[in-house]
C-alpha cells in the first residue's frame, strides 16, 4: 500500500478522534450554561428567531444536513471502495451493527412498558457516536490493536446507515408528495451529473441546498437531503490511493470533514446537551424514559454487539478481528454505547412539542453515553494484549495501520 493510502486511513481515524474533543467541550459548556445563572440566556439564545427558523432549528435542521452529507459520503466510500466493499468484509460489522441496534431498542421498550407516549423513542439508544467512540479509543494508544479501530469504525458507519433509514421511515411527518417529487427530481438531476462525469463540487452542494428546501416542505426530515446528495457525488475507485485528487467524493469528504468536526458538531452539542442536572429535574434521572435510554445504550449495546460477534464467530459466519482478545472486543462493544450525536438528534425528532420528554431523553443519553465511555475505557485499559500466535491482517488497510502504530 502506498504512503498516501496510509496517511488517508490514519487521517480519517485521527480526524474522527480529534473531532470528539470540541464536541465534548461544547457539550460541557452547554451543561454549565444550563445549570448556572446563564440558563435563561442560554435558552433565549437558542430560541432567537433568524428568518423562518429559530437558531436551534437552523443548527438541527440545516447545518446538520452537512453532517449527514459527510455520513453519506463515508457510507458510500466504505461500501464501494473501502472496508465494506466485499461481502466478506461487511458481514461482521453489519451483523454487529444490526444486533447493536435491535437489542437496545428492545431493552428500551421493555423498560418503558406499553406506554404509547414513550414508544416513539425506541430508536434513541440504537445509535453510536463515531467521533466520541473513536476519541475514547484513541486515548488508549497502542493498547488498542489496529483491528479494533477498523472494527469500531465500520460498525459505527453501518450503524449510521441504519439510523438514517430509521429517521427516513419512522420520524417523518405528514408527507407533501409534490415537494417530495421535487426533491426526488433534483436528486435525479444530481445523479445524472455524476453519470456525466461532472466533478465540480459546487454543483453538488447547490443541489444539496435545493433538495434540503424541498425536503423541508415535504415532511421528511430535511437533513436527509445530505444523504441524497452524497449518493450522487462521483467516486473514483482508487484502492491504492484513496485520497486521489481526481476523485470528487474524496475531495468533498476531505474538505467537509474539518467543518463538521470542528464547527457543526460542536454547535449541535452546545444546542442540544444543555440539560438541568439539579433541582426539580434531578428526580427525573430515574424516570422510565431516561432510565430506558440509559439502559438501552449501556446494557443493550454491549449485549447486542458482543453477543452477535461471539455467536457469529462460533457459528463460523465471521472471523474475530485479528490480534484482538475477547475482552478487548467487549470493551469496544461498550464504547458503541456512546450514542451522543445521533441519539440526541433522534430524541429531538421522537418528542416534538414535548420539551419535558425531550429533556428527559437528553438526560438518559448523557447518562448512558457516560457509563459506556467510562466502562469501555477501563475495560480496554486493563485488558491484556493478545498473547496467541500472530494472526494475519484481514486486509492491507489493517496491515498498514499495524505498521503505523508500531512506528508511533
Amino acid at each position: 500500500m502506498t504512503k498516501s493510502a496510509k496517511s488517508a486511513l490514519r487521517r480519517f481515524l485521527g480526524s474522527e478522534a480529534a473531532g470528539g474533543i470540541p464536541l465534548i467541550a461544547a457539550a460541557g459548556l452547554a451543561l454549565i450554561a444550563a445549570n448556572s445563572g446563564l440558563a435563561q440566556s442560554y435558552h433565549d439564545l437558542l430560541e432567537t428567531q433568524a428568518g423562518p427558523l429559530s437558531l436551534h432549528l437552523w443548527i438541527n435542521d440545516a447545518l446538520m444536513a452537512f453532517f449527514f452529507l459527510l455520513v453519506g459520503l463515508e457510507i458510500k466510500r466504505e461500501f464501494l471502495d473501502g472496508n465494506l466493499a466485499s461481502r466478506e468484509r461487511r458481514r461482521l460489522p453489519l451483523i454487529a451493527a444490526g444486533s447493536g441496534m435491535a437489542v437496545p431498542a428492545l431493552v428500551y421498550l421493555a423498560v418503558v412498558g406499553g406506554d404509547p407516549l414513550f414508544a416513539r423513542g425506541w430508536a434513541i439508544p440504537a445509535a453510536t457516536d463515531i467521533a466520541f467512540a473513536i476519541g475514547v479509543l484513541a486515548l488508549l494508544g497502542r493498547r488498542a490493536p489496529a483491528s479494533l479501530k477498523l472494527f469500531l469504525t465500520t460498525v459505527a458507519i453501518a450503524d449510521d446507515l441504519g439510523a438514517v433509514a430509521i429517521i427516513a421511515l419512522v420520524y417523518s411527518e405528514t408527507l407533501s408528495f409534490g415537494a417530495l417529487a421535487a426533491a426526488a427530481a433534483v436528486a435525479f438531476g444530481l445523479w445524472l451529473l455524476g453519470r456525466m462525469g461532472v466533478t465540480r463540487i459546487w454543483a453538488y452542494l447547490a443541489g444539496l441546498v435545493l433538495i434540503w428546501y424541498f425536503m423541508l416542505l415535504s415532511g421528511v426530515h430535511a437533513t436527509l437531503a445530505g444523504i441524497l446528495a452524497a449518493a450522487a457525488v462521483p467516486l473514483v475507485r482508487t484502492p491504492a490511493a484513496p485520497d486521489a485528487p481526481h476523485s470528487p467524493l474524496h475531495r468533498l469528504e476531505r474538505g467537509l470533514s474539518p467543518w463538521v468536526a470542528f464547527l457543526i458538531l460542536p454547535l449541535f452539542g452546545f444546542a442540544n446537551a444543555g440539560v438541568t442536572l439539579g433541582g426539580p429535574g434531578a428526580a427525573s434521572w430515574l424516570a422510565p424514559l431516561p432510565l430506558a435510554i440509559a439502559l438501552g445504550l449501556f446494557a443493550g449495546k454491549q449485549a447486542g454487539i458482543f453477543g452477535a460477534v461471539r455467536l457469529s464467530v462460533r457459528l463460523g459466519w465471521t472471523h474475530r478481528p485479528a490480534g484482538a482478545t475477547w475482552l478487548q472486543i467487549y470493551g469496544v462493544a461498550l464504547l458503541c454505547g456512546i450514542g451522543f450525536t445521533m441519539s440526541l438528534f433522534i430524541g429531538a425528532l421522537a418528542f416534538p412539542g414535548r420539551p419535558a420528554l425531550a429533556e428527559e431523553a437528553r438526560i438518559g443519553i448523557l447518562l448512558g453515553s457516560f457509563l459506556s465511555a467510562a466502562s469501555g475505557y477501563v475495560v480496554l485499559r486493563l485488558a491484556p494484549a493478545w498473547r496467541g500466535p500472530t494472526e494475519p491482517a484481514a486486509d492491507k488497510d489493517l496491515a498498514d495501520l499495524d505498521q503505523a502504530d508500531a512506528s508511533d
